[in-house]
């Protein structure tokens, strides 16, 4: 079940993040939110686990992003190598880099508000989830009372029969 706002929940699951050589990068326990920037320093296979031994019954989800490498571009008249010099940027020059720049920064947006977008609509069908059961059980609860008022009526209204041993109609 997702949090709603106001309430105070604890995702009970264990996060732990592995390096090539087997060192632990990152390792939380029962933890709502949280964010890890790392910039990985040797080549190979990082490892992430993520564990749900604390409560088994309920669903988590897990967000995660990760971003390999760096962008490659660099801004228009900054070469690197030996002979790197400054040259005189060209207007199409800096506004390609200007557009490249915005539209990072789009990505990331977008990015965070389908996180946001998602976290919603967990809460959304959780929440319908509850009212949908809740309904079930009123349902249920007025029919049993219906039929209950329906007994008990009969049972006044009926004609007395011979419950002592007695004549009837005397």
């Amino acid at each position: 079940p997702s949090p709603t706002e106001g309430e105070k929940a604890v995702v009970s699951t264990q996060s732990t993040g592995v390096s090539p050589n087997t060192d632990s990068l990152y390792k939380q326990q029962r933890k709502q939110y949280d964010t890890f920037h790392h910039t990985t320093t040797e080549e190979g296979e990082y490892t992430f686990c993520f564990s749900n031994e604390f409560s088994t019954f309920a669903h988590k989800t897990v967000y995660f992003d990760l971003e390999t490498g760096e962008d490659d571009m660099l801004p228009p008249g900054e070469e690197t190598g030996d002979g790197a010099h400054a040259t005189a940027l060209t207007q199409l020059e800096s506004s390609a880099y200007a557009i490249h720049e915005a539209l990072r920064l789009v990505v990331d947006y977008q990015n965070h508000h389908r996180l946001k977008e998602r976290i919603g609509r967990e809460i959304a069908e959780y929440l319908c989830e509850r009212v949908q059961n809740w309904s079930i059980g009123q349902t249920v609860l007025i029919i049993f009372v219906a039929f209950g008022q329906v007994f008990m009526l009969r049972k006044l209204f009926d004609k007395p029969t011979a419950r002592m041993g007695g004549k009837v109609g005397i």
